[in-house]
């Protein structure tokens, strides 16, 4: 195949490198949710195949312009594909670790066909011995970075935000008279503490939430159903977004060595979950229950456990002046 001239060479090479930039990016971001990312997924290919059209066109002239067209029509977008999953699993690993161990593999596995296929390379036994060795290599090491993350949270992406884009009030003010005040610790060993309580229908709640490890973490505080479409939703588009939602819960995030206090009224009887849904936390255990008693009901030692949290936090349960400034409802 002729060389091409610098300046075309260079502008295909932008072309296809554009391309597996959008895939990545569209990798990134959800490739698997959202038509945006879709639509630039799409984008990607189409830059790439531009691309290698304008080489082989460049390179072979008008002859075999159709035939090359279609090859890189054809295996060019397939090869876009496996390496834009390739960079992108890899760029995004921190933040997405679960979705990141199986796309870098796949990612590989979709280069290797597509690469012999568009270059017309005969397959050769040092060709399959090196796509089995190194894809085994990279699946391994993908499975045990995955693993490593779990048990590592702090190494893993923290990138994401609560925001308040989401809520919205009908009344400018809103109040609530807090009954009891619990404190609920959070530390790098995944868990919480106490990793359970009880409350009664009809009560309001102050949850003071300390953060001990090095880590952000969160308590979110919904239905099972909605803890576990939730921490789906997080697998697949690579952690939270601005404006997001819980699903009807109520969430706050502590960033290390912080504090702060959520206040929860509990409507229903039944049982509760709260749970940390940042990358790898919720996988590591980090979750427990809340059992919301009928209206009317006793909680065993509830005066002497408010008492002693109202304590710590410097005022009597659900009364007297506090810093309402670390509030985040």
């Amino acid at each position: 195949m002729a060389s091409l001239p610098f300046q075309l060479h260079h502008a295909a090479m932008l072309l296809k490198y554009s391309g597996i930039s959008f895939i990545s990016g569209a990798v990134n971001h959800g490739f698997f949710s959202g038509e945006r990312s879709l639509w630039t997924a799409a984008t990607g290919v189409l830059l790439f195949v531009l691309g290698v059209w304008m080489e082989h066109r460049m390179a072979n002239g008008p002859r075999k312009e159709s035939s090359e067209f279609m090859r890189a029509l054809v295996w060019g977008s397939l090869l876009s594909i496996g390496l834009g999953f390739f960079t992108g699993g890899l760029q995004h690993f921190p933040d997405s670790p679960a979705r990141s161990a199986w796309v870098v593999p796949l990612g590989f596995v979709i280069s290797v066909p597509a690469l012999l296929l568009h270059e017309s390379v005969r397959t050769t036994r040092s060709i399959t011995v090196y796509a089995l060795a190194l894809g085994i290599a990279i699946s391994a090491l993908s499975w045990g970075t995955y693993q490593w993350l779990l048990q590592n949270p702090q190494w893993a992406g923290q990138g994401h935000s609560h925001g308040d884009e989401g809520h919205s009030s009908t009344s400018p003010v809103s109040g609530a008279v807090v009954n009891r005040v619990l404190e609920i610790r959070m530390g790098d060993n995944m868990r919480f503490t106490p990793s359970s309580f009880e409350a009664v229908v009809g009560e309001t709640v102050r949850l003071v939430v300390y953060n001990d490890g090095k880590a952000e973490h969160e308590l979110v505080l919904g239905t099972a159903e909605s803890i576990k479409e939730h921490a789906e939703s997080m697998k697949n588009s690579g952690g939270h977004t601005d404006g997001h939602n819980h699903g009807g819960g109520a969430a706050i995030s502590v960033a290390p060595g912080k504090s702060g206090e959520l206040v929860v009224t509990f409507a229903q009887p039944g049982e509760l979950q709260i749970a940390c849904l940042l990358p790898g936390h919720f996988e590591a255990g980090m979750h427990g229950s809340v059992q919301v008693l009928p209206a009317g009901s006793t909680l065993a030692g509830a005066s002497a456990a408010t008492q002693t949290k109202a304590k710590a936090t410097g005022s009597p349960a659900g009364k007297g002046p506090h810093d309402h400034s670390t509030h985040k409802h």
